[in-house]
């Protein structure tokens, strides 16, 4: 079967709901490091959680991960358009997305923040409509 950007789409906005909920996070702002680079478990040994792959195909690389912070989903992608294109359709799930190149990080704020201190990385949010009570959502923020 054949992967295509939609399923992919689809797919990783059913993780978003799977994993996102109403957090609320604190407004700490820490100092972000350098944004990582680096495969998919690469990316999920600096932040200690061992991937459980869901996807794994040439155009993107996506695994449930599980760390003291919490659960996300983890995804990586083989081009910077490819990635985008995901996080566009994503993004209307809402969710909270922490951003880096050729990777992207989605779960509960707190655990998409805590996870920014290891990783680096730009937050994002999700459409307004399906985060509810969300504090930012303009569409993005950077911390």
């Amino acid at each position: 079967m054949k992967v295509t950007r939609p399923m992919l789409a689809a797919a990783g906005a059913v993780a978003v709901l799977a994993l996102s909920g109403c957090g609320s996070g604190g407004d700490k702002e820490a100092a972000v490091p350098e944004t990582a680079t680096g495969s998919l478990e690469h990316l999920a040994a600096e932040v200690k959680c061992k991937p459980n792959m869901q996807t794994d195909a040439d155009e993107i690389r996506q695994a449930l991960c599980k760390n003291t912070d919490g659960r996300f989903v983890l995804a990586t992608f083989a081009t910077d358009r490819g990635q985008r294109e995901w996080l566009n359709g994503a993004k209307d799930y809402g969710g909270y997305y922490l951003v880096g190149r050729k990777w992207v990080a989605v779960g509960q704020e707190k655990t998409v923040t805590a996870l920014q201190s290891t990783l680096g990385g730009t937050m994002e949010e999700g459409s307004e409509h399906m985060n509810p009570g969300g504090s930012h959502n303009s569409g993005s923020h950077h911390g």
